[in-house]
């Protein structure tokens, strides 16, 4: 006999990515309960058509599915496994399925636990940022087999274009944690070479232009280069994220023994720019790391922030996933390797 359609939804974490995400949902006609922490930013969504949630309990009981969206592990730990959580909330069968970017180790144990509660719980994360959320154009990483999926896939399907399937628990987020170490190459690439042709003195539109015609484009470049030379850092994908990302990723490979010299170099970078006030802009703002100064105090930025003399401060762990990555030297390391100014102003402070 075929499982009964999925029909009603709660869905948790209505902030960049999850409220377009849950949009899509409520116009496919699906019935939405939304919960989110700060209950205003669920507010337009109620509006869509969604019912509003006051705890993560009353978000998840006698739904078909459940999907998280939220920041962190200890965010995703303690929606599934905290007092009124939804392990201990969602009916028996339910579907859980976490698209938040979080530890496969987690994953799996989320997976296993959901097991004996009698439901239905897989990682998977996405990738395709805020623009993505809204086109309904992600990809999804699903950590389960092809069978585990299809009950939900037409779900899956109203929030993204491609869903791909890793088989086990905790390889969504590998899949999801192998796009982040790409994406900081192709990310360290893309800011580099603008600011080497902005430093030669370059028309830089017609630069970008080139590039985005040769063998360097690149994802990374269509999307943020001429953002860059706008000026315009807002966030379709925040830095304190993606620090987090990195973060998860450099751990796992330490625990495989596995060195990632490129991921060590931009979380070196992208934890600078956190320090220096840069930890809610867009991913693009690397690019400040390499302006001069009055730039960087223009977007915003201060350099003072970073406290060379102070090392467990600047490498302490904090909500903004600051903290020091395996094999990386971060904070004040990083600040001693960069200088006290940004790139730029350092390299033309050293040829007067």
């Amino acid at each position: 006999m075929s499982e009964s359609p999925i029909r009603t939804v709660g869905f948790i974490g209505t902030g960049i990515m999850g409220s377009p995400m849950a949009r899509h949902l409520i116009e496919a006609g699906y019935d939405v309960t939304v919960y989110n922490r700060t209950q205003s930013k669920a507010l337009p969504l109620v509006k869509a058509g969604a019912s509003l949630a006051g705890s993560v309990g009353e978000a998840v009981r006698d739904r078909d599915a459940v999907i998280t969206m939220v920041g962190y592990p200890e965010d995703v730990e303690d929606v599934y496994m905290g007092t009124d959580g939804v392990l201990s909330c969602a009916r028996k069968g339910a579907r859980l399925i976490d698209m938040s970017t979080s530890s496969p180790e987690l994953a799996r144990e989320i997976h296993d636990e959901a097991e004996v509660c009698g439901q239905v719980a897989f990682d998977a994360p996405v990738t395709g940022g805020e623009t993505g959320a809204i086109t309904a154009s992600l990809t999804i990483f699903c950590g389960a087999d092809d069978d585990t999926v299809a009950p939900v896939l037409p779900l899956l399907k109203t929030m993204g274009s491609l869903v791909l399937t890793f088989g086990e628990a905790g390889k969504g987020q590998m899949a999801k944690l192998a796009n982040q170490v790409a994406l900081a190459g192709s990310m360290l690439g893309m800011v580099e070479g603008l600011a080497f042709a902005k430093e030669g003195g370059l028309d830089m539109d017609k630069m970008l232009g080139a590039l985005l015609t040769g063998t360097a484009a690149s994802s990374s470049l269509k999307t943020y280069g001429a953002k860059i030379l706008r000026g315009d850092y807002k966030p379709g994908f925040q830095v304190r994220h993606y620090v987090k990302d990195l973060n998860l990723a450099l751990t796992t490979a330490q625990r495989e023994e596995l060195t990632l010299p490129t991921t060590e170099t931009a979380i070196n970078l992208y934890s600078l720019l956190s320090e220096i006030g840069g930890d809610r802009m867009g991913t693009q703002a690397l690019s400040l790391v390499y302006a001069d100064e009055q730039t960087c105090a223009d977007a915003g930025l201060d350099w003072s922030l970073l406290n060379l003399d102070d090392e467990d401060d600047a490498t302490a762990d904090d909500a903004g996933g600051r903290g020091a990555a395996p094999g990386g030297a971060q904070g004040a390391d990083a600040g001693e390797a960069f200088g006290t100014g940004s790139l730029g102003s350092r390299g033309r402070d050293a040829d007067r």
